[in-house]
């Protein structure tokens, strides 16, 4: 493991975004704007199925904040993967790098989850209504995980 994480740490890419003066930085923004995006988005739409705006459809919503989602995604992964090469070895055993990767775990089958199972049904029945109260179950995870991400992303600079 230890070889495979220097090996990451050697690559020409980590090399180039630690040696040069506004390429981390722009990574860092780049992997912010990801966050916002795709977290702004989930929280809105989590709002909604806590009760909130109850006026908005929340198949209307999703098919118009999760597509946004989706773009931060887009930023996030790859800046993400940037942002670790350059540290490998020092993050590899940090335990809350692997406390954010875990939350994602986490994350990443709470989305899965409300999908498959609260959404897509939902849809398919043309609701108009609340969907069941598992979905508010969903949406509070959500947030909980989501803000514990992002605490652990910020504290991994210190």
């Amino acid at each position: 493991m230890l070889q495979v994480l220097n090996w990451l740490e050697s690559t020409p890419w980590a090399t180039a975004v630690r040696q040069s003066l506004w390429l981390y930085p722009a990574l860092e923004i780049t992997h912010i704007v990801g966050i916002v995006l795709l977290v702004g988005a989930a929280f809105l739409f989590d709002l909604r199925l806590l009760g909130f705006a109850r006026h908005l459809a929340v198949t209307a919503l999703s098919g118009y904040l999760l597509p946004w989602s989706r773009r931060g995604l887009l930023l996030i992964v790859p800046s993400g993967i940037l942002l670790f090469m350059t540290n490998a070895t020092a993050l590899a055993g940090d335990p809350t790098f692997w406390c954010k990767m875990a939350l994602l775990g986490v994350a990443a089958l709470n989305v899965l989850a409300f999908h498959r199972f609260l959404l897509r049904p939902h849809k398919r029945s043309n609701a108009r209504g609340e969907l069941p109260a598992t979905a508010r179950i969903s949406a509070w995870i959500s947030v909980v995980l989501w803000i514990a991400i992002i605490a652990c992303g910020r504290l991994l600079a210190y």
